[in-house]
């Protein structure tokens, strides 16, 4: 499921984040044994022995090697603040909507005579609420990234490309092919 769109969504909630997740190993240990409830989960979540999660949760192991420690931050974030995450997409999707900024290739099918070759485009566009909306329930389905790509493309017709329909009448497909980076705002 992750990709660039699931990772953009799960940059822009962190940016919601109303306090910073926990900093030293045993704090972020603790904090996924709430979670998880068990050790043996823990551990099975990590990719670690059970005993190695009870070593850091009680301090006898202080710094794990780099992908282990990437693996719990990682964790942590994934499951910190759930409510605050919740609270900003259902504004985001209610009234809010979304801004996408992204450099990405844009192809598209147009009426004969125009060209229709895709090409590299910095865009920064903000996309109404509906979009939102779509995008977050996606998400939630378990789309892959290219459905969800092809959410914010329609989104990208419908705004940039069209305008709300006062241009580019003819217009009526809009594809990302390839994302150099993309991020969104809510």
């Amino acid at each position: 499921m992750a990709g660039e769109i699931d990772d953009a969504i799960e940059r822009a909630d962190r940016e919601a984040f109303t306090r910073q997740p926990p900093k030293t190993l045993q704090a972020r240990i603790n904090f996924l044994m709430k979670q998880l409830k068990t050790t043996k989960a823990v551990a099975a979540e990590l990719g670690v022995s059970q005993r190695s999660v009870e070593r850091y949760r009680k301090g006898e192991r202080k710094h794990p090697p780099r992908a282990i420690a990437e693996r719990i931050d990682a964790a942590v974030r994934q499951r910190w603040q759930p409510q605050v995450r919740k609270r900003r997409q259902r504004q985001a999707a209610a009234t809010g909507g979304i801004t996408v900024e992204t450099r990405a290739r844009f192809g598209y099918t147009a009426p004969v005579g125009t060209t229709d070759d895709g090409r590299f485009r910095r865009l920064t566009v903000h996309l109404p609420p509906e979009y939102a909306q779509r995008l977050f329930d996606a998400r939630e389905a378990g789309a892959s990234d290219q459905e969800m790509r092809g959410i914010i493309a329609e989104g990208f017709k419908d705004v940039y490309f069209q305008d709300g329909g006062s241009r580019a009448a003819g217009l009526s497909d809009v594809a990302i092919t390839d994302i150099d980076y993309l991020d969104l705002g809510y």
